[in-house]
């Protein structure tokens, strides 16, 4: 009996230290190499095959020197003004988030860093719950423990959705505005970094007009965004 016992106790335990050595080894692997997807996508391709078996993502990986500063900007200035500062995690703002969300009853904001979102995105299900967020913490951590800032914030913008199938900023420059990521203006930036949030929505709703009013004011942001 004492023996079961010890094993109900140390095997989730050794489950999630090879779990999280999983993780681990991915992020270095990645560090150097681009990932060809994520869970996320994999997850959303799966959605759109079973209305439609032959779709396909939209998704091209642009190195980060080809993506616009204009772009940069603005989704720093609308994601996470304080990403080149903080270690992955920006506290204040998830407690911000928890204390909106106590208010509200449910769940309405989780305060993500890009260091965060792409934890999620690369590993995670879409799922709220305390669980997913200490997995999204801790592989946040790695991330930043791996990588440069830059590095970072080159895969998140080659793998974030953006709408319907579309991944990263060389398929939604070109979906919403027919140009390279790299020739992306301040306002299509700005735009497209408002998006972020609820990208499915705002692709069947470009015309939002908080779509308008929050883009303008990122676009007044942009200069003081801080880049890695």
């Amino acid at each position: 009996m004492k023996r079961i016992i010890l094993w109900l106790i140390f095997l989730p335990i050794l489950l999630f230290l090879l779990l999280q050595m999983y993780f681990l080894l991915q992020i270095c692997w990645w560090a150097k190499f681009n990932p060809s997807s994520t869970s996320f996508m994999r997850h959303q391709l799966e959605v759109l095959q079973e209305k439609n078996p032959k779709a396909r993502l939209q998704h091209k990986w642009v190195p980060y020197n080809r993506i616009s500063n204009n772009l940069k900007r603005a989704v720093i200035s609308s994601e996470d003004d304080g990403f080149s500062e903080h270690e992955g995690v920006d506290w204040d703002a998830m407690q911000k988030a928890y204390e909106k969300n106590k208010k509200k009853g449910k769940v309405v904001s989780g305060g993500s860093t890009i260091t965060q979102q792409l934890a999620k995105n690369l590993f995670l299900s879409g799922e709220r719950s305390y669980y997913r967020k200490g997995q999204e913490l801790i592989i946040s951590y790695m991330l930043e423990l791996c990588m440069d800032k830059e590095r970072i914030f080159e895969i998140y913008l080659n793998v974030v959705e953006w709408g319907v199938g579309v991944f990263g900023a060389e398929a939604a420059a070109q979906h919403y505005y027919g140009v390279s990521a790299a020739a992306l203006g301040p306002a299509q930036a700005a735009r497209l970094a408002v998006m972020l949030p609820k990208p499915r929505f705002f692709d069947k709703n470009t015309g939002s007009a908080y779509l308008q009013r929050r883009s303008e004011l990122i676009l007044r942001r942009m200069n003081s965004a801080e880049l890695p």
